[in-house]
């Protein structure tokens, strides 16, 4: 069953493109298209099967869709449920809708996790091809050389094959910003414990362009459309307007 066609404009404007005469202006300049073509003024569309994009970049019409932002704690693990009982992020953000984590992060492991029942954002967002990156800081043990942070910055051969090659900057001597697009299972312990420094403590502190400093461990919160959009065009390999 799909839902009542309804003007493009509003639709745009719901998602926080600005006034309905803002929309008519970038619709009128050709910036908007649907299912691939150039959308017109006055243009109706059905919220529950078209594709809109803005700029190159997919809109998600439904209006169902969620996006939050959490800050995962220590102890708490990426899954929707548990069978020794431990706490998910699932309990620590509404049930309904449900949603579902955008990538992993380990039980020690802590800092910005994105939820969402978007499933093309998701996707975009964790295969490698696309490219979205996801910066770290890892408190490490020692302090890693010039050639560990070169190894690190070229790429660490592990046991599931060579790592793509990274952004690396010592901030202290023990403290470093990890910078990978790839979502590997415990990649960046893994390749500093490669190169002889593992990790004590590591926070993920942005995805893509969302970062948020004020966000303390185990609040959540949701996306403006602007962090939403920002995400979708990272995925996309578009530049920002």
């Amino acid at each position: 069953m799909t839902a009542e066609p309804i003007r493009l404009q509003k639709v745009l404007a719901l998602r926080g493109f600005g006034s309905r005469r803002v929309c008519d202006d970038m619709i009128a300049a050709g910036r908007v298209r649907v299912d691939g073509e150039v959308a017109v003024l006055g243009q109706r569309v059905d919220p529950s099967v078209c594709r809109v994009e803005v700029d190159g970049a997919p809109l998600g019409v439904k209006p169902d869709l969620v996006h939050l932002l959490l800050n995962k704690p220590i102890g708490v693990i990426t899954t929707a449920s548990d069978p020794q009982g431990r706490p998910t992020v699932i309990d620590l953000v509404p049930s309904n809708p449900r949603v579902f984590a955008v990538g992993r992060l380990d039980a020690d492991t802590e800092g910005l996790l994105l939820l969402t029942n978007d499933g093309d954002l998701t996707h975009h967002l964790t295969h490698p091809s696309f490219g979205v990156d996801k910066e770290y800081l890892a408190l490490v043990e020692g302090t890693p050389s010039r050639s560990a942070l070169r190894m690190l910055r070229d790429g660490v051969e592990l046991d599931d094959g060579l790592t793509a090659p990274a952004r690396v900057t010592a901030v202290e001597p023990s403290l470093l910003k990890i910078v990978i697009h790839e979502g590997r299972n415990r990649q960046v312990r893994r390749m500093c414990e490669t190169v002889g420094h593992p990790v004590d403590r590591l926070v993920r502190t942005r995805i893509g362009a969302l970062t948020d400093r004020r966000l303390i461990p185990g609040k959540w919160r949701p996306l403006t459309p602007d962090e939403v959009r920002g995400l979708e065009i990272a995925s996309a390999g578009i530049p920002g307007r």
